[in-house]
């Protein structure tokens, strides 16, 4: 893979704050990339810069056509879906993708007024105005924000179907399962700077995590006699069972529960979550 974006110390201050503090990453090219942090920490303003919406100190190079749906978008209340969409068309010099706008169904509303389309109404027209000039990059600040679950849907199943066609995506997300589901790679920023970068799982994993077993049983297994795992309590039927040796502790549960001729309904097993470590880092002083 190749960088299609790549950032080099950038730096935006406001006033005497300093909002992004040096910041240095790439994006490659057909990755979906996630910029997250909590509130306050840079991250639209790091995509405005990389859009080049604002002013900014450092380095940025994109090597491609970009596509934009911001956090926040208006259009005249009185245009039409289908009259917003030729506008930006025509603009692009394209036309009108319509099997993209039946995926995200707008059809049902072409012919209402801006004023009268829901939220996610709205941002599923600003994905498809985002889209029209096929860019090579598509930049998404909080795009499932005001989504319905079958809008939600829709809008995951399109950033899956542009990166099959070799679309790099960048998005920022407060939905750590969106994140967890879409995304090759993340940045996370905090007090103005990259907490951390890399794949959800390198973020996740950890050498000393502890895994929790949820097992549905006839019985409670003879907990007095476990060496690879520690039983930990009962919760909404289920008896937990802590271990930091995934295999061990599952065999030895398993066996045991054999051995007893006890009854296995049902299994589950637990890992520290992105969200999880995600709060952990906001809450660490020092990065």
């Amino acid at each position: 893979m190749t960088a299609i974006i790549s950032i080099d110390s950038l730096t935006k201050q406001y006033g005497d704050k300093t909002v992004l503090n040096g910041i240095s990453f790439t994006v490659e090219h057909g990755e979906v990339f996630a910029l997250i942090g909590t509130n306050g920490a840079g991250k639209t303003t790091a995509l405005e810069c990389i859009e080049g919406l604002r002013k900014y100190s450092g380095t940025i190079e994109i090597h491609g056509k970009i596509g934009v749906q911001l956090q926040s978008t208006s259009l005249p209340e009185n245009i039409k879906t289908k009259e917003a969409l030729k506008l930006f068309a025509k603009w692009n010099g394209t036309t009108i993708d319509t099997e993209l706008i039946q995926r995200l169904n707008l059809e049902p509303m072409m012919n209402k007024k801006y004023r009268e389309l829901s939220t996610g109404q709205k941002r599923r027209l600003h994905l498809v105005i985002a889209m029209v000039g096929n860019p090579d990059i598509v930049f998404l600040d909080e795009p499932t924000a005001g989504l319905d679950v079958e809008g939600r849907v829709a809008l995951h199943e399109e950033i899956r179907a542009l990166k099959k066609r070799g679309k790099t995506i960048v998005l920022t997300s407060h939905d750590m399962v969106e994140v967890e589901e879409l995304c090759d790679r993340l940045a996370i920023l905090k007090n103005g700077q990259i907490g951390f970068i890399g794949t959800v799982y390198e973020f996740t994993k950890k050498k000393n995590d502890t895994y929790i077993m949820h097992l549905k049983l006839a019985n409670l297994v003879n907990t007095n006699s476990l060496l690879a795992c520690t039983y930990v309590g009962e919760q909404q039927g289920y008896h937990l069972f802590e271990t930091k040796k995934l295999e061990e502790g599952l065999f030895e549960l398993t066996s045991m529960v054999r051995a007893e001729k006890n009854t296995l309904y049902d299994l589950k097993i637990e890992q520290t979550s992105l969200e999880k470590r995600f709060m952990d880092l906001a809450k660490e002083v020092v990065l």
